[in-house]
């Protein structure tokens, strides 16, 4: 009785390995194929339950969604003869498994450097059509389609679909860009020198028109106070002449005592004999 229900557990177990062993499942994020012994029997499953002859046949799944290839910055020449540096990458899938299996022995390494190479051609052909200009700020998305429908002519035979190439960067090489910054650098000096000269003129020249007119408001200003001065000397003048038509002696008398006062100010001693006509009010009249 132990001997026969050992069988049934065994073939119980052998029957389960079996089946299991002949069922797989197919993701939709996958691309399938079915080997027997090495060659290909079937790539076109659809996504579920499938079923596969056990131990001869073998399973290899290969990721179906889109990729991306993130390529290294690589130089190219452009139509002026001058090396830009392009930072870029690539979209890409696999279309044909049986192709991609055959041609890659799906390796995706392999693949990728496949891949990189063509679409390094495809730039590489359309840059040298271009200057510098027309890559910066030009048309890009058709220079795109050309390099794709090249591209995906090549990369067909192995089983994949280029997608979408993008170009992220496009530089000049650092040794380029030193000497352009350079050279932008003593550019921009010399119209900072331009400018602070033109300053330096305009601003000589606004002084010396403000010294000029300063020199005329000042001649006018003096002019003006001398003909007021003179006019006023002469209104003074005729004051007092008229003032000694009118009393002479209290006029002289006058004109003495202040001229005493302008002298005798202060506390400053005199030591001189009063004679003279100047002192005649200090004698006694005769």
């Amino acid at each position: 009785m132990s001997s026969r229900l050992n069988t049934i557990i065994f073939l119980g177990f052998l029957a389960f390995i079996v089946i299991s062993s002949s069922v797989f499942f197919v993701d939709q994020r996958e691309r399938v194929l079915l080997l027997r012994l090495g060659q290909i029997e079937r790539s076109d499953y659809m996504p579920g339950i499938q079923f596969k002859v056990p131990f001869v046949n073998e399973v290899r799944r290969f990721d179906g969604r889109i990729l991306t290839l993130d390529e290294t910055p690589t130089r190219f020449l452009t139509g002026e003869k001058k090396n830009v540096q392009v930072d870029s990458f690539i979209l890409w899938r696999i279309s044909d498994p049986s192709k991609y299996f055959t041609s890659m022995a799906g390796n995706e390494e392999r693949a990728k450097q496949r891949l990189s190479q063509i679409v390094k051609d495809g730039l590489r052909a359309e840059f040298g059509k271009r200057t510098i200009q027309e890559l910066v700020s030009g048309d890009r998305i058709s220079m795109i389609d050309t390099i794709l429908v090249n591209a995906n002519i090549t990369a067909a035979e192995f089983g994949i679909d280029i997608v979408n190439v993008r170009i992220k960067r496009i530089d000049l090489p650092s040794e380029v860009s030193s000497s352009v910054y350079t050279r932008m650098e003593a550019e921009r000096q010399r119209v900072a020198k331009e400018l602070r000269s033109q300053g330096a003129e305009e601003a000589e020249k606004i002084r010396s028109d403000a010294d000029r007119q300063r020199t005329i408001l000042l001649a006018e200003a003096n002019k003006t106070a001398e003909e007021l001065r003179g006019n006023g000397d002469a209104q003074a003048t005729d004051t007092y002449a008229k003032a000694y038509g009118q009393n002479s002696e209290f006029y002289g008398f006058y004109r003495r005592l202040t001229a005493y006062q302008n002298v005798f100010k202060g506390d400053d001693m005199l030591v001189i004999e009063p004679k003279g006509e100047f002192f005649n009010l200090f004698s006694a009249p005769e």
